[in-house]
Order: structure tokens, then C-alpha cells, then sequence
């Protein structure tokens, strides 16, 4: 029953999220919460592994999930479940471009989903946030840890780093190294 779960509730965020691997964090986390999949934490984790992993965020993320919970079976649905409704999709609208590509109503279908995708980018960039900063809630002694100024350092140098339009490989590697250094020398 949980393969067939997998495989639906992810054929569910690959039907109802548009914008990319980004938009669907929110509805990955909310569903993996009410199944008791992975906690807040491993959700993090899971996102920061994603994203050093070559592939689309969404993919990764529907593997871990589904090795986790169905093993290498629950990896492989997980991931069509998430996959096949793009790919649909792609094929679809590649049929009908020319016939449609002029259209009023797609350009404004197209306009009115860029909002939703942002603030749907915008909840995964504050739950996610939330939980690297904040993980057992806003408590002004976790101003004073080690870790949350770590965190906010890699931060703050990653984001510096992406508006100088540095290679995103040397930022991965250059905040993954600064990390494991940190969690070695400080016990995090």
C-alpha cells in the first residue's frame, strides 16, 4: 500500500506544481509531514543533499523520499510519480505550440502562475529557513550558539558569492567544506 501511496501522492505534486524543483518543496514537505515520512529536520537535509546532487531538485527529492519509505521500489515510483506529469505535459503542449503559442489565454494562464510559483519559492525558502536557523523555534539563547552563526555565515557568503555570479560547484563545495569543518570543530 505505501508503493501505490508513493507513487500517488507524488504524481499529485508533479500535477499541481509549476515553477520547478523550488515550488514543490512546500507541498513535498506538507505531504511527507502528514505521512510521518520524514521530519522538518530530514526534509533539510534531504533538500541541502538534493541540491548537491547532480539532477532536478524535484527527482532527488522524490528518490530520497521514496527510498526511504518503499526502498528501491518506492524510490523508483516516487520519482515516475513526480516525473510523468512533466512529461505529459511537455509532450502536449509540443503537439499544440504552433497552434497556440500566439493565444491570449495561454499568455495569461502563464502570467498568472508566476505569482503562485513565487510565493510558493517564497514558503520553501522560509519553512526551510525556519529550520536551519531556528529548529527548536525563535528562542533568543539560539542567537548566542555557535551553529546559528555558522549557518547564517554560509549564508550570507553563499548569497554574496551568487550575486558576483560565482560558479555554483565552487559555492556548493566551498559551503559543504566550511560545514563539515565547523560540525568537526565545534560538535554541531
Amino acid at each position: 500500500m505505501i508503493l501505490l501511496e508513493l507513487f500517488l501522492i507524488f504524481l499529485k505534486i508533479g500535477v499541481f506544481t509549476f515553477g520547478g524543483g523550488y515550488s514543490m518543496i512546500a507541498m513535498i514537505q506538507y505531504e511527507a509531514e502528514q505521512h510521518g515520512w520524514l521530519s522538518q529536520s530530514e526534509l533539510v537535509d534531504f533538500v541541502a543533499l538534493s541540491e548537491s546532487t547532480p539532477g532536478p531538485l524535484a527527482v532527488n527529492m522524490a528518490t530520497f523520499v521514496g527510498m526511504k519509505t518503499g526502498g528501491v521500489l518506492g524510490a523508483v515510483l516516487a520519482t515516475l510519480g513526480v516525473v510523468l506529469p512533466s512529461f505529459v505535459i511537455i509532450l502536449i503542449i509540443a503537439k499544440c505550440y504552433e497552434r497556440f503559442k500566439t493565444s491570449k489565454a495561454v499568455g495569461g494562464t502563464m502570467l498568472g502562475m508566476k505569482p503562485a510559483v513565487v510565493g510558493m519559492i517564497g514558503t520553501a525558502l522560509f519553512s526551510v529557513g525556519r529550520t536551519v536557523f531556528f529548529p527548536g523555534g525563535l528562542q533568543a539563547d539560539r542567537f548566542t550558539q555557535a551553529s546559528f552563526w555558522v549557518f547564517l555565515g554560509i549564508f550570507a557568503v553563499s548569497a554574496v558569492l551568487v550575486f558576483k555570479k560565482v560558479n555554483p560547484i565552487k559555492i556548493i563545495l566551498l559551503s559543504a567544506a566550511v560545514g563539515i569543518g565547523a560540525g568537526y570543530s565545534l560538535n554541531l
